[in-house]
């Protein structure tokens, strides 16, 4: 994949995805409040509005702040400008690989702005199953960062295939 067509693809991914869950997360901070859940399609979709200082399921929350700060600020910082610098500089440019790290970056950077805009937390407020079996509360960001890993696992997994 050419450099130009490449860096097309992740300006529009990182402009969509930054755009949509940004605009989400602003509609639940302004029409959801705290702490009371509102259940749509026979309770299979549930919005609450949280607040979550952690990682993945609040993995960390309880960390001191600097710490927290350290990893989940500064941190994500480098990892992102990594994965940037990875997806327009790699040599093979395969189109899923880019589009799979632009999605990791995307949710990343929505998150990021939440870590800065909310004093180190990131607004969640999306939970989905079926009776008992429930997800946590997450946010589209999450949904990229997980969409972006699943095409990276299908790619490698079809990768290892061909090279048997």
């Amino acid at each position: 994949m050419k450099f130009s067509k490449r860096l097309f693809l992740i300006f529009i991914i990182l402009l969509s995805c930054v755009g949509c869950d940004q605009a989400t997360k602003s509609f639940a901070v302004s029409h959801l409040p705290e702490m009371k859940t509102f259940s749509y399609l026979g309770d299979t979709l549930r919005l609450q509005l949280t607040y979550n200082r952690g990682a993945f399921l609040s993995l960390g929350h309880s960390l001191p702040d600097v710490l927290r700060y350290s990893i989940f600020t500064v941190g994500i910082c480098f990892i992102l400008l990594s994965a940037l610098a990875f997806a327009l500089l790699s040599k093979s440019g395969v189109f899923s690989v880019v589009l799979a790290v632009s999605l990791f970056i995307a949710g990343g950077v929505g998150n990021l702005i939440d870590r800065i805009m909310y004093n180190g937390s990131v607004v969640d407020f999306l939970n989905v199953g079926i009776g008992p079996l429930r997800t946590g509360i997450f946010n589209l960001a999450d949904v990229f960062i997980m969409g972006g890993s699943m095409i990276l696992l299908f790619y490698a997994l079809r990768k290892q295939r061909e090279n048997r």
